[in-house]
């Protein structure tokens, strides 16, 4: 491939940074905004732009450090060097700048919403570079037996000697340079409570996915043969399957449970009121929710897979005014707004609505809907800022304002943002 030299002008979203070379947009990893690169192109496939990866660096920014895993560093052959860690040669603090720089970027194109965002660290995280956070690890195993995470941008096992981003209880129990069943996965977690557990999964047939109904309340959880899990949040405790979704970072729960209790209005809030946690999860949020305004709060969560509500029932049981739902958001809303009552229709006006989808946002559908029930307002959490940003906009084109907004670093030395927002009805 092709040796560049390039100027770095900017970051963009994704973890790349953006150069110029004949008239032509490169995106290039492993790289700062400001410095002189030499870089190898790697895919020159799309008409629009290239993409490279640094391999010398000419004039560096001085907010480069040497790289907290060793495996990703630029000494390594660009083909060599694992992913998940595509900051980790920036300082922490400028990732933080550079991730508020994406997300006030991203909200001023796409919702033409002009705001100042500051990224917040977690706790301990300044202290240790930003290493030692995750309680979630996956680990791949190749066709040779050999064990590690791939590489950036590839399928290829690359075997390392560290995990510098996990907490020390994973590292201590990952099989590093063992040799394991071919294509299989070796998954780590490491819970609050009980201690951390290795399970390496054997390689399945693919599976046509079910798809699920518009939702059916979950009466009893069926929670029998299953390796479960505690997560203690405050002094609330969760049950769910060691396989399910939860927080990566160890303070994550936490902080996001704080933002969300904190972005909420009481003044707006209403117990009587259609109160929703879409896309609820094991019901983190909706906890949250009841434990600000009482047991008896009128609150159903939404979840489209099955066993999380399952755990979420079992989860939100002390809460009397909390009910639970496996379905689809989308038509779960759609359903809502064609079938709901004119009284219906005003506890949802009084609504306090908590959104926490996936990647890939909320989407128009479930916004036009929620605009058509006109919820006094909505709790959004995003972990993608070009997609929450996009939601952003059709908030805003369906009569909704940016109230609040806060940032949080639940993913130090990658480029991942979190972030909780309040819209209210302009």
């Amino acid at each position: 491939m092709e040796l560049v030299e390039l100027e770095i002008t900017n970051v963009a979203h994704g973890g790349i940074f953006v150069a110029r070379h004949e008239g032509r947009v490169i995106f290039v990893s492993d790289a700062i905004s400001g410095e002189r690169v030499l870089a190898q192109v790697t895919d020159t496939s799309q008409k629009s732009f290239w993409r490279a990866t640094t391999v010398e660096v000419l004039e560096a920014s001085k907010q480069r450090q040497a790289h907290v895993w060793s495996a990703a560093s630029i000494d390594r052959a660009p083909e060599e060097r694992v992913g998940g860690a595509e900051f980790g040669h920036i300082k922490l603090g400028y990732q933080r700048e550079l991730k508020a720089q994406v997300l006030r970027e991203a909200l001023e194109r796409f919702a033409r919403i002009s705001q100042p965002v500051t990224v917040e660290g977690l706790p301990s995280d300044d202290e240790t570079n930003g290493t030692l956070w995750r309680t979630r690890v996956s680990l791949h195993v190749d066709d040779a037996g050999r064990v590690g995470p791939y590489a950036a941008r590839s399928h290829r096992v690359i075997e390392v000697d560290d995990l510098p981003l996990a907490v020390d209880e994973i590292t201590a129990l990952a099989p590093l340079r063992s040799k394991l069943p071919a294509g299989s996965r070796v998954d780590l977690v490491a819970p609050s409570v009980g201690g951390a557990r290795i399970n390496t999964v054997a390689p399945l047939e693919k599976k046509a996915k079910k798809k699920p109904g518009p939702g059916n309340p979950v009466a009893v959880p069926k929670l029998k043969n299953r390796a479960l899990i505690r997560e203690v949040v405050g002094n609330r405790e969760f049950l769910l399957a060691e396989d399910g979704f939860w927080q990566v970072h160890r303070f994550a729960a936490e902080a996001l449970t704080d933002a969300v209790v904190s972005a909420i209005d009481g003044d707006l809030f209403d117990v009587r009121a259609a109160n929703h946690d879409l896309y609820g999860g094991v019901g983190l949020l909706a906890a949250a929710m009841g434990d600000r305004f009482g047991s008896t709060t009128r609150m159903t969560s939404v979840e489209s897979s099955e066993q999380a509500t399952e755990f979420a029932a079992e989860n939100l049981a002390d809460w009397v005014g909390a009910r639970v739902l496996t379905g689809r958001v989308d038509r779960y809303l759609t359903q809502v707004a064609t079938d709901t009552s004119p009284s219906e229709k005003s506890a949802w006006r009084a609504a306090t609505i908590i959104l926490d989808p996936p990647r890939a946002g909320a989407g128009k559908d479930v916004i036009e809907s929620l605009g058509a029930l006109a919820p006094a307002q909505l709790i959004y959490v995003a972990c993608d800022p070009v997609a929450f940003a996009r939601d952003a906009g059709y908030l805003r084109e369906r009569g909704y304002e940016l109230a609040e907004l806060r940032a949080f670093d639940l993913f130090p030395n990658t480029h991942h943002v979190e972030a909780v927002a309040r819209f209210v009805r302009g």
